[in-house]
């Protein structure tokens, strides 16, 4: 059986946010600790995650390596996020994935990359994007970096 047949067909709204955070995790090619933690401590946080299976984020970061490996995967995983979120939460899904990128304190080239990618296929505004990116800086500034 090949790595594309175990891709679920579709994922609810929080699959999709999780792929989102785990995609923008494992751009660099090995997601950090302290990614990995900090999406595990959004879904056991958020209310929006309250009846969410935590079994599920298993099979939804596995489809994301599959994905990522395939040549046209990345737009897989787009279609099935775009397909799974509603309109109202693609800046949610942009936020989660900012902090997942910010939660080890430095954000690599490729991260950056996917995470314009993920504002143009959510088409998102530049402006609110900036917002977000801001929040996510303040929210996990180190403070070596401020000299405290």
């Amino acid at each position: 059986m090949s790595d594309s047949e175990n891709i679920p067909a579709s994922f609810n709204p929080q699959d999709a946010l999780i792929a989102t955070m785990f995609a923008a995790a494992a751009s660099d090619a090995v997601p950090s600790e302290p990614e990995l933690l900090w999406i595990l401590r959004i879904v056991e946080s958020l209310p929006m995650f309250a009846d969410y299976d935590a079994a599920r984020i298993n099979i939804v970061s596995r489809t994301v390596i599959d994905l990522l490996e395939e040549e046209d995967g990345l737009d897989a995983l787009f279609g099935l996020v775009r397909d799974a979120l509603p309109g109202s939460l693609y800046e949610t899904a942009y936020a989660l994935a900012c902090d997942v990128v910010a939660a080890d304190g430095r954000a690599r080239e490729t991260e950056l990359r996917l995470l314009e990618e993920i504002r143009d296929e959510l088409d998102l505004d530049r402006l609110h994007a900036a917002a977000i990116e801001r929040g996510a800086r303040a929210r996990f500034a180190h403070p070596a970096a401020h000299g405290l």
